[in-house]
């Protein structure tokens, strides 16, 4: 896949079959609509074309309302769509100046004019352009005069899956990562850096590695306990993970930590990826560290368990 920053690095595509829109956290109902770009490309000879913006439209229109925290980073969502084979990636900045343009403004200038648009693919009852005035209605009634055709992927295709973004930020708020997963596709994950923590884990035989998430607008689940896979250096590994305030432990404060089973050596300063299988429990404050390290060693039980029932999938 080919990433472009603007328009003006875009080279001449024939057939291209474009979509657009935000496509955040790329789930099943955005694959749908992949599928179906796909699937025209391969019967017109063409090339799919996806054009998404950063930041996230949202950011930008409404700066004070800091509720929205995203499922993918601008990485993540470029790993994402290359998985699932687009050709090309347009990333435009969206800025206020853009958000101001007609929805005529944007058929001509970047439909038309920048990517000689052969087919067009949208979602049922797709938004666009100043005011969201652009439709399916509206791209029709320009199509053909503009040379290019235009698709949009039928209600029960994409109500069948009821599937949206808001769903799956509303399944981790509650801490429900396989209903998460379900409507992803994939288990939700986070990437952090392995910053340097208290070390009081290791005292009781459950070292742990404390992370810094690297987007600050990145969706964290709730508070509990997790089982987890982590990705590090091409390996995956089992581990459970604790986000919260750690209520046994006076002083050490809010935190994301993961201990790594069967893992023995320095992380410090090293990326790792954590995917969020199931919730384990909540977190509890207990009366000593040794009441403590017993329910660990349960977690770890519990969580071996939700791992080998949930395997992860390459």
């Amino acid at each position: 896949m080919k990433v472009y920053y603007s328009i003006s690095e875009m080279p001449q595509i024939a057939n291209a079959v474009v979509t657009q829109g935000t496509f955040d956290g790329v789930h099943l109902a955005h694959q749908q609509i992949l599928k179906r770009l796909k699937q025209i490309a391969a019967d017109t000879n063409g090339e799919t074309v996806l054009i998404t913006y950063e930041p996230h439209p949202r950011m930008v229109l409404f700066p004070n309302d800091h509720g929205l925290h995203l499922l993918s980073s601008a990485q993540e969502k470029i790993a994402l769509l290359e998985n699932q084979g687009i050709d090309h990636l347009l990333i435009l900045p969206f800025t206020i100046e853009f958000s101001r343009w007609s929805s005529l403004k944007f058929i001509k200038e970047i439909i038309v004019d920048a990517l000689q648009t052969k087919y067009l693919v949208i979602g049922y009852n797709h938004r666009f352009g100043k005011n969201r005035e652009g439709s399916f209605e509206h791209l029709s009634q320009y199509a053909s005069a503009y040379g290019f055709e235009v698709q949009e992927i039928p209600a029960q295709e994409i109500d069948n899956l009821s599937i949206s973004s808001t769903k799956i930020r509303e399944a981790l708020q509650k801490r429900n990562c396989l209903l998460a997963r379900q409507y992803l596709g994939y288990f939700y994950s986070i990437s952090a850096k392995v910053v340097e923590g208290k070390k009081l884990g290791r005292t009781i035989g459950f070292p742990t590695a404390n992370l810094q998430v690297f987007d600050p607008n990145k969706m964290i689940p709730k508070q509990a306990v997790y089982a987890v896979y982590v990705e590090i250096n091409g390996r995956i590994l089992r581990g459970m993970l604790n986000i919260g305030n750690n209520p046994t432990i006076p002083g050490k404060g809010n935190s994301i930590e993961v201990h790594i089973f069967d893992l023995d050596e320095d992380l410090y300063n090293q990326t790792l990826r954590v995917h969020f299988v199931d919730k384990l429990r909540e977190e509890m404050h207990f009366n000593s560290i040794e009441d403590l390290k017993t329910q660990l060693n349960k977690d770890k039980l519990q969580a071996n368990a939700v791992l080998e029932a949930h395997p992860y999938e390459f």
